[in-house]
């Protein structure tokens, strides 16, 4: 809103993207960090944070940090690579 002040500090959602930009972890390193489960749930944290900085829904905030609790507890793995 016009003449309020911003809800986040100035350059917040610029740091929350890089940070998950940062953490991302890409095709080629999928292989190589999959048995890593505080990676992908960084991953999935900075996510949730960049959503939330950037006045995302709720429930994807909230979505993305439970599948993240549920990386970081072991309940979710990589389901493996599809065989043909």
């Amino acid at each position: 809103m016009s003449g309020q002040p911003p809800v986040w500090p100035e350059g917040s959602l610029e740091k929350s993207r890089e940070l998950h930009a940062d953490l991302s972890i890409g095709d080629r390193q999928w292989h190589q960090l999959k048995t890593r489960r505080d990676r992908r749930a960084a991953e999935l944290l900075s996510a949730a944070l960049a959503r939330l900085v950037n006045n995302g829904p709720d429930t994807e905030v909230e979505q993305l940090t439970a599948q993240a609790l549920s990386w970081l507890r072991g309940e979710l793995k990589d389901p493996g690579c599809p065989h043909r």
